[in-house]
């Protein structure tokens, strides 16, 4: 078959979509990856992949949306695809409506995470709602990486028939790593007694940096390092108020690592991982650190309590607040066995449910690959 994979841009393709295609290559199928140009997509080129760039646009925009719906066609009937399988929630819709118009014989799509379950005015959400009821008419095999998010699609006829298949990582890949925690350790000016923190993320609000960077104040044995950084197509406050207030207050204990490539080194080098995020799809982040043997403290919302179990593999607590967040990285900073006994079963739980290759073997099998 020829299929092709649609995402936004070239950091989902990097690293939530590329797995799919390459399990869909294994298995004999030409694939081609669809989205905005950038300089995450050579990975995949590297690796053989064509990659046809479309003017995707995170916006609610109508022109630039316009333009991409009509580049997508103009590509769908080009190609003549067997399959079009579409990734987020705005390029998700345009692709299924595009392929649709196009005549494509199969049509599926993946969510990662419903814009109307996110904050906000209810305008907006009921919009999300009714586009997403829209793309479910024009969507054969209808698939989410939250099991709470497939529930919704089906209790709302989103999608009768909607699968929860979750998120995966190669264990291979992040795993406890002794060498590469000494080596970064000492890189980063950490001894083997600092209690490291880490969050990996894009630095937008919805994230929680803000609300870990004020915890961090009322917990003096901890370090935090910050991996990642702001997309140009992110919207929302930078945050450069409140990481310059937290410099002055933190000093060395806050570092600030930027985009990396060696993500499962960072992790194998820290102790503790936060992701306190307002809402989420089921974080590939969370899945990382449970991996590499870390206990996550993330909040109570969907996809994080999907991974972790609250007192056993880590801690839940409440979005945008801080006092609970604190007091969650203080008990983990101060007790060593803690952490080793919270990380051992987290990446027993993670090696169970969230193994890559069982993942996408299940989601290839669903897309009748």
């Amino acid at each position: 078959m020829k299929i092709a994979e649609v995402c936004n841009v070239d950091f989902s393709l990097r690293h939530f979509v590329l797995p799919v295609m390459r399990g869909a290559r294994d298995r004999g199928h030409e694939v081609v990856g669809i989205c905005a140009e950038g300089p995450l997509l050579s990975v995949a080129r590297a690796e053989g992949f064509r990659i046809i760039p479309v003017p995707m646009a995170r916006s609610l925009n109508p022109v630039a949306q316009l333009k991409a719906f009509r580049a997508l066609l103009e590509v769908f009937r080009a190609e003549k695809f067997d399959l079009v399988h579409a990734h987020m929630p705005i390029s998700g819709l345009l692709a299924r409506a595009a392929a649709k118009a196009a005549g494509v014989p199969r049509i599926a799509y993946t969510g990662h995470g419903f814009l109307f379950n996110q904050p906000g005015p209810y305008w907006r959400k009921n919009l999300a709602l009714g586009l997403e009821w829209l793309g479910g008419r024009a969507t054969d095999v209808f698939l989410t990486v939250s099991q709470e998010e497939a529930a919704d699609a089906r209790r709302l006829g989103l999608a009768p028939h909607a699968v929860g298949i979750g998120n995966g990582r190669d264990p291979a890949r992040f795993r406890p790593d002794a060498e590469a925690r000494a080596r970064l350790r000492a890189e980063f000016g950490a001894s083997p007694d600092d209690c490291v923190v880490v969050i990996v993320s894009r630095l937008v609000r919805h994230k929680g940096h803000v609300e870990l960077l004020r915890a961090l104040e009322d917990v003096p044995g901890a370090t935090l390092w910050v991996v990642g950084e702001r997309l140009a197509s992110d919207h929302g406050p930078d945050m450069a108020e409140d990481f310059a207030r937290a410099e002055k207050l933190l000093g060395p204990r806050l570092k600030r690592l930027g985009y990396r490539d060696d993500v499962g080194q960072v992790l194998a080098a820290a102790d503790v991982f936060c992701l306190p995020s307002h809402f989420e799809g089921l974080p590939m982040s969370v899945i990382e650190a449970m991996m590499t043997g870390l206990p996550v403290v993330a909040t109570d919302i969907r996809g994080p309590r999907e991974q972790v179990i609250d007192g056993e593999t880590g801690f839940l607590v409440p979005p945008l607040t801080v006092p609970p967040l604190a007091e969650a990285l203080r008990k983990l900073s101060a007790d060593p066995d803690l952490r080793v006994r919270f990380g051992a079963a987290g990446r027993e739980r993670a090696l169970e449910l969230f193994d890559e290759s069982k993942v996408i073997g299940k989601t290839l099998d669903l897309l009748g690959l």
